[in-house]
């Protein structure tokens, strides 16, 4: 099959500045590229080319601002068996008039479904047109079927993935040897180590396990909480709530760390020399992508039960969920339990790591897509209406 990939116009792939989409995109086409012919468009980045060919897969970038018609310009010209467009149904009817005989399968990795996003006539032609449609969670494949109850019978959930020969858990000899080497460079010998990564933003709660933070050090006076993030993705510029963050962190110079953004390419590090990790999401969050990267770490998970995060939670076997999401003392209590017990840590890291193994490698999500294009491609008795 000849596959067209379609990432959103906020980030370029390769993922050099990060992005959940742009991470997932990088990661399975190379695995797909190994059976058939992958195209994948995103836009313009002053570090990368125009075009270029990567792991077999071939990458175009295009302008930013007229961006929707340039991938429509592209597909018109390319013959593509089957196109997967990420996250963005509005775009739909453009590219689907642009190339009427290809397969369209839309992956949505948010609430983009909503009212607010796309309106009703939008969203039917959307549901009309594509083939097939995966979402990363239970949680937004029921948002997208409560507004439009005839996406049903196209939906299927595939969750998103972890390279899991990056990321190495610490009883194995070269997690081992990661963790001591980051702790020797960050001066964290000795800590225990709690982990947040993500944006710096309200929404993603940071300022909830600050607010933690002083209980935790009473029974733990030895707690680093390292927190690893931006205001947005690839930038550092500081805003009013980053700053709110940093003045609250700096009441505790011996127990808050602040590492701004961080290339994919290096964060795994990171989650190996931690002890706990943290996703304090206040709002609906789809299914973030650091569940999958701390359980394939290793890492004993807390987690909210906010949207579709507490789906790949097994509670007290690989993580915890925090139902008081908006509640400092809730995190408190669960992670002084974990920091309580090592045996406990190592237990629940374990059989992360093992769900990591069993369902989330980019290895599964690939195989999963291909069978999704597959169904796409054999749609309607092979011939588009």
């Amino acid at each position: 099959m000849k596959i067209a990939l379609v990432a959103t116009e906020k980030l370029p792939v390769p993922a050099v500045r990060g992005g959940a989409i742009q991470i997932y995109i990088q990661s399975f086409a190379p695995l797909i590229a190994k059976q058939h012919d992958v195209t994948v468009f995103s836009v313009r980045d002053s570090t990368l080319p125009d075009q270029e060919n990567v792991d077999g897969v071939e990458y175009i970038h295009l302008e930013r601002n007229d961006y929707v018609s340039g991938v429509a310009e592209q597909l018109e010209n390319g013959s593509f068996d089957v196109v997967h467009v990420c996250n963005r149904p509005a775009w739909i009817q453009t590219l689907y008039h642009a190339s009427p005989d290809s397969r369209f399968v839309l992956s949505v990795h948010n609430e983009m479904f909503a009212p607010e996003k796309i309106s009703s006539k939008q969203g039917q032609q959307c549901v009309e047109l594509v083939d097939q449609i995966t979402t990363v969670s239970d949680y937004i494949a029921d948002t997208v079927c409560e507004r439009f109850p005839e996406a049903r019978e196209k939906i299927e959930t595939v969750n998103s993935g972890v390279d899991l020969e990056t990321y190495r858990p610490p009883w194995t000899d070269e997690g081992h040897e990661i963790r001591n080497d980051m702790r020797a460079q960050m001066d964290l010998e000795g800590k225990k180590i709690i982990l947040f990564v993500g944006r710096l933003s309200k929404v993603k709660g940071p300022h909830i396990l600050l607010q933690a933070i002083p209980a935790i050090i009473k029974s733990h006076p030895e707690v680093v909480a390292v927190f690893v993030g931006s205001k947005w993705f690839g930038e550092n510029d500081v805003n009013k709530y980053v700053q709110f963050l940093y003045t609250l962190g700096a009441l505790y110079p011996d127990n808050v760390r602040f590492i701004k953004f961080v290339k994919p390419s290096d964060i795994h590090k990171l989650y190996t020399m931690s002890d706990v990790f943290v996703c304090s999401s206040q709002w609906q969050e789809p299914l973030a992508r650091v569940h999958y990267e701390a359980m394939a770490a290793g890492l004993p998970i807390i987690t909210t039960d906010r949207g579709g995060n507490s789906e790949v939670i097994e509670e007290g076997k690989n993580g915890f969920v925090v139902d008081q999401f908006e509640d400092a003392n809730a995190y408190v209590e669960k992670i002084n339990h974990l920091l309580n017990d090592d045996a406990l840590r190592r237990r629940i890291g374990k059989a992360g790591r093992a769900s990591a193994e069993e369902r989330f490698g980019w290895e599964h999500v690939a195989d999963h897509l291909l069978r999704v294009y597959e169904g796409a491609a054999s749609a309607r008795g092979g011939e588009k209406e």
